[in-house]
């Protein structure tokens, strides 16, 4: 986007991802020294695909923060850029990134005591819960004690959720995923049950499962599965180093670019791409020796 972006129009953008439950990064500058095209307070959002809305600087400092909101994005940690000298810019921009990601959506099916308590505790943590199963869930839990597990797994196997749990016995779990098996469901698809839900406890109540159960979900989450599809986004934005001043540089977002020998170079800015252009030797032994 250009500097003409109002910031009316990053916090309208910012918004609407935030209402589709869309993962984005919001990006601040909080600290500039002259000269930069950036100003304090220029915001933009960074989408999962590398894409920007708003202003944090031109073509030294955009590629640096984009490669920063993305790492944001999936280690879901903010961070403070600073983009210092590079370039033809020898200025200082500072800029505070911020990933903003969905809580994860869990859908608990069923009337067990497992399954009322768990789905007060993942409210109480901050999960958005419902009480069926849904096209969007991350996860899916079936607590139905036996009467509708075939039909609500067979549901729950339909979405894409990155966890689906069955609240029972060993035994009762593979007499389920028999009948699944039998009914046409593929084999992929049935390793994705989960059962018994929850972390081993041994002998518990129906109350200490479901706390087993969040034990585990929590577990998965921060193993790097986070909600909003993330993970499966993170890899799409291809970087380069640029040969001159060694920057990161997002592929699809730069126009500067060169072919040397058959090789292409990406860089972050014209001024870069010029002086690789006069002598690339020295910089492709550069990059040769990295």
């Amino acid at each position: 986007m250009s500097e003409t972006t109002t910031p009316q129009d990053v916090l309208v953008e910012a918004g609407s991802l935030a209402a589709q439950r869309k993962p984005f990064a919001f990006a601040t500058v909080v600290r500039v020294e002259r000269p930069t095209s950036a100003r304090e307070g220029n915001h933009a959002v960074i989408r999962p695909d590398g894409s920007v809305v708003g202003w944090i600087g031109g073509a030294c400092s955009k590629p640096a923060v984009i490669r920063e909101a993305l790492d944001a994005l999936a280690d879901g940690k903010p961070r403070l850029v600073a983009i210092e000298g590079s370039c033809a810019s020898e200025g200082l921009v500072e800029v505070f990134v911020e990933p903003q990601l969905p809580q994860p959506l869990l859908a608990v099916v069923g009337e067990a005591p497992a399954a009322l308590t768990l789905a007060d505790l993942v409210a109480r943590i901050g999960w958005r819960v419902t009480r069926e199963v849904d096209p969007q869930a991350d996860a899916v839990v079936v607590a139905t004690m036996g009467s509708g597990d075939e039909a609500a797994l067979e549901a729950a196997l339909a979405t894409p959720a990155g966890y689906v749990g069955l609240v029972a016995s060993r035994r009762r779990g593979e007499a389920t995923i028999a009948a699944l098996r039998e009914s046409g469901i593929e084999e992929e698809e049935l390793r994705r049950v989960r059962f018994p839900a929850g972390l081993d406890l041994g002998p518990s109540t129906q109350e200490e499962i479901a706390v087993a159960i969040l034990a585990e979900l929590v577990a998965w989450r921060h193993a790097g599965v986070p909600a909003g599809g993330v993970g499966g986004e993170r890899g799409s934005q291809q970087h380069a180093v640029d040969p001159v001043c060694g920057m990161s540089v997002a592929v699809a977002e730069t126009t500067e670019t060169a072919t040397h020998a058959g090789v292409s170079y990406y860089f972050c800015c014209t001024g870069c791409r010029e002086r690789f252009e006069r002598d690339p030797t020295p910089y492709v032994e550069e990059v040769h020796a990295r």
